[in-house]
């Protein structure tokens, strides 16, 4: 079975964009991003929330991965920029237990604090890799909205690289 990961950037006080979903603050130097990006071959897909695939689209990017089958969930979207990039509108819980029973490697989540909200309260995510940078914020979209329940993690590795920025990786417990 794939594994769903949450891998995403945020600040140490939590946030993963600005209140307008930009993510600019984020350090774009450092021994930190090559290893993202060869990351990004583990994974067969990425998922991710309307307001996360949105940044892309203001710049004219509409299939922002097209090394990875993309699917962005979303109520308000009504078709797709792309044609390789699928929408989905009902149902994010199901259609990810789905995609986790395809063969295949693991399910990137993106990005979407929302999103992200929903697939640990349906216990969907496996693990969660954090990239914490040395930034507070102070306001913006949070890791996660509103958790009515604790979701406990195991600690697998952790690393820090020059400049500040931590990466963590946890397993989440069921």
């Amino acid at each position: 079975m794939r594994k769903l990961k949450y891998h995403v950037a945020t600040t140490a006080d939590g946030f993963i964009s600005r209140e307008d979903g930009s993510w600019d603050f984020f350090p774009t130097e450092g021994g930190h991003i090559p290893e993202f990006v060869e990351s990004l071959n583990t994974y067969g897909a990425v998922l991710m929330g309307r307001k996360t695939y949105e940044v892309g689209l203001k710049v004219g990017v509409a299939d922002p991965y097209p090394q990875l089958d993309s699917y962005v969930f979303s109520r308000t979207l009504k078709e797709s920029p792309s044609p390789r990039v699928k929408l989905v509108s009902s149902d994010a819980a199901a259609v990810v237990r789905t995609l986790k029973e395809q063969p295949g490697r693991d399910l990137w989540l993106c990005g979407g604090g929302e999103l992200a909200t929903v697939l640990f309260a349906e216990g969907l995510v496996d693990e969660v890799i954090l990239k914490l940078n040395p930034l507070l914020l102070g306001s913006g979209t949070p890791l996660l909205a509103h958790l009515k329940e604790p979701s406990r993690m195991e600690l697998l590795s952790t690393k820090v690289y020059r400049g500040g920025v931590v990466l963590l990786h946890y397993s989440v417990l069921r």
